[in-house]
């Protein structure tokens, strides 16, 4: 049984504003792996990103398949005046807005370095995303983010 892998990576810093949860965007060009074309600017319901940088579309990883899998993220945040850290998988993160694996963190000594790993079932017409938040006193940088899905067809 093949497992459909998605794997994508920004390390091109992100401005997140203090408050409420965000999308992280991915890049198009120079994606770690997305045989399966789970990752595209033109998307699954017909939408078009002109660009990543700014539109939140560019988060969506959309399963080429009903499945069982798992997803991975690691996050890392410059330094800052936190008291708590957020950071949550969703599903159909612009529309009916499901999310899981939610985690809030207090903040260690210097830069703030996550990964985390969840198992959901998944499928082809509702994408998924990795959300991120903070409560610093203005606007913090997300300086590194990955997310990974792997799936198990049904």
């Amino acid at each position: 049984m093949t497992v459909l892998v998605c794997s994508l990576k920004v390390d091109i810093p992100q401005t997140i504003p203090a408050g409420g949860y965000h999308v992280v965007r991915f890049p198009y060009a120079d994606q770690s792996y997305d045989d399966w074309g789970m990752h595209t600017a033109v998307q699954r319901d017909g939408r078009a990103v002109t660009s990543w940088s700014t539109d939140d579309r560019s988060g969506l990883i959309w399963p080429d398949t009903t499945g069982w899998a798992t997803l991975t993220a690691l996050i890392q945040w410059e330094a800052g005046d936190y008291r708590e850290l957020r950071d949550r998988f969703v599903r159909d993160p612009l529309g009916a807005y499901d999310s899981t694996a939610t985690d809030h963190r207090p903040p260690s000594p210097g830069m703030q370095c996550f990964t985390k790993q969840h198992a959901m079932f998944v499928r082809p017409d509702v994408p998924v995303a990795l959300l991120v938040g903070h409560d610093a006193s203005a606007s913090r940088k997300l300086k590194l983010a990955e997310l990974k899905l792997a799936i198990h067809p049904a």
